[in-house]
């Protein structure tokens, strides 16, 4: 069924909405993924606060060209069956989420992805910065890092504090003995 131009308008002003406030905008094409597939997808996406569109091609094209960032960006990887994976608060989430769902679904390949400045980078970079560590884990990594150190110190103080007491133990019971 075709869609109305009412229904067209809806849907490119909603994505371009979410292009705008999303940090990163990875593009992925899911030729022979079914539909189930595309349902756990979905599932793992909402769990994570990432929104996931399958839309035409020139709408998503639209939604590009009516923000001024993205007037001069390349399209010309925008032409398979493609879904488009937004999140509004972390930059490598998206990427996360659908390298994660790739182990299991072969048939999902990176095409791309859209920074915030209208820069396209292709499926290697995007690859690339699905492996990278969450922020949550930078910033465990983070403390721990800060943290180690003044461990350490601790149980060095703590170390020679009950030497001592050791000592003062052991006299102690050597006096008591005599």
């Amino acid at each position: 069924m075709a869609l109305t131009k009412e229904k067209k308008i809806a849907i490119v002003q909603e994505v371009t909405d979410l292009i705008s406030q999303s940090k990163m905008s990875v593009v992925v094409n899911y030729q022979g993924t079914s539909v189930k597939q595309l349902q756990n997808i979905r599932q793992r996406c909402k769990a994570d606060g990432t929104s996931i569109k399958i839309i035409k091609n020139r709408l998503f094209i639209q939604s590009l060209k009516s923000l001024k960032t993205f007037e001069n960006s390349d399209t010309s990887n925008l032409n398979k069956m493609l879904l488009y994976v937004f999140n509004d608060s972390d930059e490598i989430l998206p990427a996360k989420v659908i390298a994660e769902a790739a182990k299991q679904i072969e048939t999902l390949k990176f095409v791309g992805a859209y920074l915030p400045n209208g820069q396209f980078i292709d499926a290697n970079e995007v690859s690339t910065i699905a492996v990278l560590p969450s922020k949550e884990q930078l910033r465990g990594i983070l403390v721990g890092t800060i943290s180690a150190p003044l461990t350490k110190f601790v149980n060095v103080l703590n170390g020679s504090l009950l030497g001592v007491i050791n000592v003062l133990n052991a006299r102690a019971s050597k006096l008591e003995i005599k």
